[in-house]
């Protein structure tokens, strides 16, 4: 059985998708399916005035350094997977006794 939360919580979320945050975000932020988001913001979009709609200001700026940090993090990654890519090259070639390139070139 599903989790269930109080009116507070619900209208709070409702609250945040109304102010600009995406339903997607909210739904992993809260662990609540999108679609559950979807019909709460339909059931309670009309009785929110809109000045107790949030400024999303600090919420956009968090989701945007959380994207800044994920775009890094898979940058790292890739790095490193090429650098681990170019370690078994290397070690590969140490292996073999004649390697593809002459030791005495001068």
């Amino acid at each position: 059985m599903g989790k269930r939360l109080k009116e507070e919580a619900r209208l709070k979320i409702v609250k945040e998708a109304l102010a600009g945050v995406k339903v997607g975000v909210l739904s992993r932020m809260y662990d609540i399916h999108p679609e559950t988001i979807r019909g709460w913001i339909r059931d309670h979009r009309d009785s929110i005035p809109p000045e107790e709609i949030p400024v999303a200001d600090e919420h956009l700026q968090e989701l945007q350094r959380l994207q800044d940090v994920e775009q890094r993090y898979e940058k790292a990654m890739k790095v490193l997977g090429e650098k681990e890519l170019e370690l078994e090259i290397l070690r590969e070639l140490l292996k073999k006794k004649d390697p593809a390139y002459p030791k005495n070139s001068k």
